[in-house]
């Protein structure tokens, strides 16, 4: 009976590498363990009369309105050319400097993060409009290749960011199990709004991080990351800089603060954000029938991925709870050495290279559930933890060979840049990831602090 829950994982993890969707492997490999333990009594078909409620408990849970809103202002910023512009701007202010080409995508990235939260598209922009340009101006590969990737994952953990939404909310349900777990009925929360500002700090000293490995390398080998040459990097444009500047910063300003004042919740700011990128994209003059149907049709797709995703997931849990799924994980992470503190590398391991083969969406429906509510029983603070996991899933986003940001510059890099030198460039901002959630583990005031100070 203990060895089923197991089981479950493996044949799930079978059939995901067949290729077949996500939703419907979750889905189909839970019913197909129900009804095998139907048929030899060790399942009890009771628990499934539970799904009705969690499909209603999914429609009605309004943290995840936000998803939508976010996917749609992210797409509606990528129509609307704001990434074109800030990019061309800010090369112009930096580009004189060694490095600089390199410190303005870091900081171009860390605001398209702010602005957009979708990696997909932060890495494949950015990839187009300056890769082939710094090629041109002589840019080591390898550094080029590796700064558009690793600051085009930044979505991951700078707020406003969809895994930090999702993750929000199933947190906030892990959290309220492993305190009715623990026989206490006056219950604390957790929201996507603290998770938001637990994840500022962090994602501000890895923008540091990454600026500094940047200077460094120009000081160490000039010729990796030179200067422009004049007719390229020529006198900055304030006006120009100014007038790609200002508005994404107003957007992230309006987004962030209304929810760091407590003026709006995720979901309400994500309203904001989605209105606010409709009136830049107007004032872009981007904004017509043609590529509002994109824009709409982008977040319909991605929405229903997320959606279906989740449907699979909770009927997944579903079985794997009735197989006694949750006891088996309890009494694995009592008998780890280490106690909270084994249990904790045992599950951000296991995140990490999960990372290689299924999608953040995927982990954070499928693994946090489960191994959440046991990790919160065992003392373990839910905004740190939240953070932690989102860095990780970030690092997963950048590991070779299946990284997602790899795969994404692959499609648009050119021909003349290899898969093997795009692994290369990777491999220094996987090792400030995994420096940064060193230092956060050490260091857990740095999530938990702000959110304290703001909310108590």
């Amino acid at each position: 009976m203990e060895w089923i829950p197991l089981l479950m994982f493996l044949v799930v993890g079978l059939v995901l590498l067949s290729g077949y969707p996500v939703a419907f492997a979750l889905g189909g490999t839970a019913l197909l363990f129900a009804a095998g333990g139907v048929a030899t009594g060790t399942f009890d078909p009771a628990d499934l009369t539970f799904v009705p409620n969690r499909l209603f408990g999914i429609i009605e849970n309004t943290t995840l309105m936000a998803v939508p809103l976010f996917v749609f202002m992210g797409v509606m910023l990528e129509k609307s050319r704001v990434a074109e512009n800030l990019l061309s701007s800010m090369g112009r202010l930096f580009g004189p400097l060694p490095g600089g080409m390199g410190l303005a995508i870091v900081l171009v990235g860390a605001l398209l993060a702010a602005s957009t939260g979708i990696v997909g598209a932060t890495v494949v922009t950015m990839g187009l409009l300056t890769l082939p340009t710094m090629l041109r101006q002589g840019y080591q590969p390898q550094l080029s290749t590796g700064l558009i990737c690793a600051t085009g994952t930044l979505g991951q953990i700078i707020p406003p960011s969809i895994a930090l939404v999702l993750l929000g909310d199933v947190l906030s349900n892990a959290y309220q199990d492993a305190q009715l777990r623990q026989g206490l009925w006056s219950l604390d929360t957790v929201s996507v709004g603290d998770l938001f500002v637990g994840a500022l700090i962090p994602g501000m000293i890895l923008v540091g991080l990454y600026l500094l490995y940047v200077v460094a390398v120009s000081l160490w080998k000039p010729h990796w990351a030179p200067a422009f040459r004049a007719q390229e990097g020529d006198r900055a444009d304030w006006l120009s800089l100014l007038t790609g500047l200002i508005p994404p910063l107003l957007l992230i300003a309006a987004v962030l603060g209304s929810i760091l004042t407590g003026l709006a919740t995720p979901t309400e700011a994500a309203g904001v954000g989605a209105f606010g990128a409709l009136l830049l994209a107007a004032f872009n003059r981007h904004l017509n029938r043609a590529i509002l149907g994109e824009v709409v049709r982008a977040t319909s797709r991605v929405t229903a991925m997320v959606f279906m995703i989740l449907i699979g997931a909770s009927l997944f849990s579903l079985v794997f709870r009735g197989f006694g799924g949750e006891e088996a994980v309890h009494a694995l992470f009592e008998a780890i050495p280490g106690g909270v503190l084994g249990a904790t590398v045992m599950v951000m391991l296991l995140v990490f290279l999960l990372g290689f083969i299924l999608d953040f969406i995927e982990i954070t429906f499928v693994v946090v559930p489960i191994v959440g509510p046991v990790l919160l029983a065992m003392g373990v603070d839910p905004i740190w933890l939240g953070v932690m996991l989102a860095l990780n899933l970030q690092t997963s986003f950048l590991t070779p060979p299946f990284g997602f940001a790899l795969f994404y510059l692959r499609g648009v890099a050119p021909a003349e840049v290899k898969t093997a030198q795009i692994y290369q460039g990777v491999i220094p901002f996987i090792v400030i990831q995994l420096l940064m959630l060193g230092i956060l583990a050490l260091f857990p005031d740095l999530a938990t602090w702000l959110p304290d100070q703001l909310y108590g």
